[in-house]
Parts: C-alpha cells; structure tokens; sequence
C-alpha cells in the first residue's frame, strides 16, 4: 500500500503538470489547437496494459509562479511562457542592450516586451534576473511610472532590491511618501542613511531624523558632500546665506530630490532620460514640462496626447527653441479647426518641420492623422507630405490605397504598407533589402529558428530586434533577416511600420 507522502507527492506532481500546460493563445501562430481531446468520460479507472512502473513526470514548483506584468497576455498577443527555456542571463544581456532609439515601432515593441504578463524562466532565482532586467531597462528608457507600478505588482519589500528601484522611481514621480512609509515601517530595506533621514523628516519625524544625521556624522558613513546637503535638508535656516553647494555630477533619484527640497534644484537636461519625470510635475516651470515631454515621447515612455497636452496648454510667451514649436501647433490645430486648405497647407509644412527638429514625426502622425485622413490638399508638395504622415501612424494602411503621385518612391511606400512590397519596383537598395524581407520564401537565421523551434519566442523577438537594429546602419542582409523573422512569428504590423519608418524618416 502506498504511503499518505508517497500519494501527496503523486497528487502535487500531476496538479504541477495540469497547470503548466501551453494555455490557448488569442494568435493562431503562437500555437495549435488542440487535437484528440476526450470523448465519453471513463466510469471506472483505466487498467495497466503491463506490470511495469509508470513514468511520472515532474514540473518544478518555481514554473507555477504567477505571471507578472501590467499588461494581460490576452492584449499584447504574447504568450505567458515566452521566457521559457531561455537562459536569463541572456535575456538581461539583450534586454539591456537591443537599440530601439531611432525606430518607434521598435520602441513599442520593447515596451510590449517588457510590460506584457509573462513567467520567468524556470528557476529559483531567475525571477529576479529577469524583472531587474526589465525594471533597469524600464528606468533606462525613462518610464518611472510604469516602473513603480511593476515593481508594486511583484512586491517592493521582498528584497532590498526591488525596494531600492521602487525608492527611486517615486523618488522621480513624486510619490515617495509611500515607500517612506514602507522604509520606516521596514528599516532593514535600506541601509542607507540618507534614506533613512530623508524618509523620516518626510514623515514629519525630524527628531528621529536628526539623531540619525547626527550619528552618521559620528560614524562616517557617508560622504562629506552628501553629509553637507542633508545638514541644509535638516537646518535649512542655518545656511541662509551660504553659497550654493556644487552640482553633482552623476547624482541618484534622492540626491536629485534634496537638492530640490533646499532650493537648488538640478537641471535635468544632462542627467539620464528618468529624471526628466520630475519636471513633469507641478513644481516645474512649463518651459521644462514641455522639454520633458518631449524628451519621454521621443522614446516613446509617454504618450503624445500628454505632450500635446502641454503645448496646448497656454499662448506662448517668448519665441526661439521650443515656444516656436509650440507655436507652429497651436497654428496648426487652429488650422484644422478652420478646415482651410490653404492655412492647412502653410502651417503643415511649418510644423512638421519643427517636428523634425527634435525627432518627434511619429508622434506627430499619431496624433493628427486622423483629422488628416480625409483631407486633400492642393499643394503638391503638401499633399505628399500629408500622406506620408498618415502612413506613419496607425492608418497606414487605409492611405496605402490613394497614391498622393505616380512616383516609384510612392508606389513603394503604398505597396509596403499593403505587406507586397514586390509588386512595385524598389527604388533604393534598402528598399529591395526589405521588399525581400516580405518575400514568401525569405529564409531566417538558423539561430532564431533554433529559438523558435524551442519555443523561446521572448528571445528570439529580441534577437529579431537587435538584426534589425544592425540593418537599419547599412547591413541590408540582416535587414531582410530581421523583416522575414519577424513575419514568421506573427508581427507583420511591427514589421511593416518599422520598414515604413525607416523608409519614410531616413528620406526615401
């Protein structure tokens, strides 16, 4: 007879298997569905054909790990166990470095990457290898608050970690009463003393907070610089009339936050993309709100309605720089609410032409090309102009059936968009690159099929990214590569807008 541990074992072992199971995803090309499935129920148990012991299988408890992400599977179409089988040292290694900088759709697809619900890899310290990852790229990118709220879902007091990231990005978009409040609760969170005082005073606690600077002094446990700055945190009457303490030159979240709450508050402009959410809050000037703005939707960690947002949000009281960006879209819109064309055609060219200054086309197309997708203007030159907009937003494909001209470089774009780029003449040899990237028969590399074949789809989308990256430069074969691959694993919209960007933006 066999022992109650020996059935608990059986029992777990099969419920581990049951719930590991591939689910169904929402695209057909992540898997099949499945075949053979029960007819009638069995009334009885089923009899051993031979007397030999059966095979059990084992599934580590660690694969049962809940998802984690702030975007539901069923959304992003990628599936929860894209991660399996994937070394995660290697998917930190290419998490942090795939280049995504000069294409929005490869920025977009990062950001699916990292934000969609998925398991780690089997494993049990591969969940913090891989959510670091995604966390440090995150912040790297500058997207504090999805940071924040990720780090939040996993549990931000589990490890020292997880609460140091989650300190920093409230630290920037200006909610650090909550991981004070966490800190003060949970000491042994950080040993970092100006932590410690700068959590404590927040919480009006600045007894405690005193005696804490006091004994960091005595001990020496922080550097002269940052002893000097929270003496005026602390004291800020006792130094009314000192002169200003020098800039840091690579300062963290909390340094950044100090200097601000004595009144010598730090430029963002040279500082990592992440700090420029600081300067989305009220406490900056709206100058450097826009700045910001700019700066997190060029890299796509903000959304253009939040910048638009802010150039509408008065006249502008000066000009040069960016007041005369904000001018040429305040005119635009007027514009458009007027519906004439010939102020239509004036201000468009005006205002994409700022646009362009500060590498934000995309966005641009995001938010206007609806309103001109039913526009025809008469200037020729406006009139292409206003199409290739829209086939840099998501209607790219409605406008690939009106041709604004004959010309090869239109009629490229135009079947480009429609996924048959062979059935127009390319006209530059990236164009060929990448019309042969959409050929039926265009192979892929070995090693991202291997990755397919594995089931690793995180990895081999991330190694399809970096190719790309490489084809963008100049390397036209790995350009074909990249397009080919990632049609084969179903992200024909990425693959068309990302060639329809590289076309458009680098001047075809």
């Amino acid at each position: 007879m066999p022992t109650r541990a020996t059935l608990l074992a059986l029992f777990l072992a099969g419920a581990a298997q049951a719930q590991t199971q591939k689910p169904l995803s929402v695209i057909d090309w992540l898997t099949d569905p499945p075949e053979n499935l029960p007819g009638t129920v069995l009334l009885e148990p089923p009899v051993t054909q031979t007397g030999l012991q059966p095979d059990v299988q084992v599934t580590p408890l660690e694969a049962l790990s809940p998802p984690l992400g702030l975007v539901a599977s069923s959304v992003t179409g990628l599936p929860v166990d894209m991660w399996q089988g994937s070394d995660p040292e290697r998917l930190a290694e290419l998490i942090a470095r795939v280049p995504v900088k000069s294409n929005p759709a490869m920025q977009r697809l990062l950001f699916t990457l990292l934000l969609s619900e998925a398991r780690p890899p089997s494993g049990s310290s591969t969940q913090d290898i891989l959510l670091k990852a995604r966390l440090d790229r995150l912040i790297q990118l500058g997207a504090a608050d999805p940071v924040q709220s990720l780090v939040q879902l996993a549990g931000p007091t589990d490890t020292q970690d997880r609460f140091q990231r989650w300190f920093d990005a409230t630290l920037l978009t200006g909610d650090e009463d909550r991981s004070c409040t966490a800190l003060i609760a949970q000491p042994y969170l950080s040993r970092d003393y100006a932590a410690q005082i700068f959590c404590k005073a927040r919480r009006g606690d600045w007894a405690s907070a005193a005696l804490t600077l006091e004994a960091a002094h005595v001990l020496g446990v922080l550097p002269d610089e940052e002893l000097a700055l929270l003496d005026r945190f602390l004291s800020p009457e006792l130094f009314e009339d000192a002169e200003y303490l020098p800039q840091p030159d690579d300062p963290d979240p909390l340094t950044f936050r100090l200097f601000e709450a004595i009144g010598e508050r730090l430029p963002t402009t040279s500082l990592p993309r992440a700090f420029a959410n600081a300067d989305l809050r009220d406490v900056a000037g709206w100058k450097a709100q826009i700045e910001a703005a700019e700066r997190l939707t060029r890299i796509g960690a903000l959304t253009p309605n939040q910048l638009l947002g802010l150039y509408t949000e008065r006249s502008p009281a000066a000009s040069g720089a960016v007041w005369d960006r904000v001018a040429a879209i305040q005119r635009f819109e007027t514009a458009l609410d007027t519906g004439n064309s010939e102020a239509i055609t004036k201000t468009l060219k005006a205002v994409w032409s700022q646009m362009q200054t500060v590498g934000l086309e995309v966005a641009f197309a995001e938010l206007f090309a609806q309103r001109l997708a039913p526009l025809t203007l008469p200037d020729e030159a406006a009139e292409n102009l206003r199409w290739r907009i829209i086939l840099l937003s998501e209607l790219y494909e409605d406008a690939a059936h009106i041709e604004p001209d004959g010309s090869d470089d239109n009629a490229f774009l135009a079947a480009l968009a429609m996924g048959d780029p062979s059935r127009a003449d390319a006209p530059t040899p990236l164009a060929d690159a990448i019309s042969e990237g959409f050929a039926w028969s265009a192979p892929i590399p070995s090693d991202i099929n291997a990755l397919l074949d594995n089931n690793q789809l995180g990895e081999a989308i991330l190694e399809t990214m970096q190719l790309f990256a490489q084809g963008a430069k100049g390397n036209l074969v790995d350009l074909t590569a990249a397009v080919a691959a990632f049609r084969r694993v179903g992200l024909e919209d990425t693959a068309r807008r990302a060639a329809l960007q590289l076309m458009i933006l680098n001047g075809a």
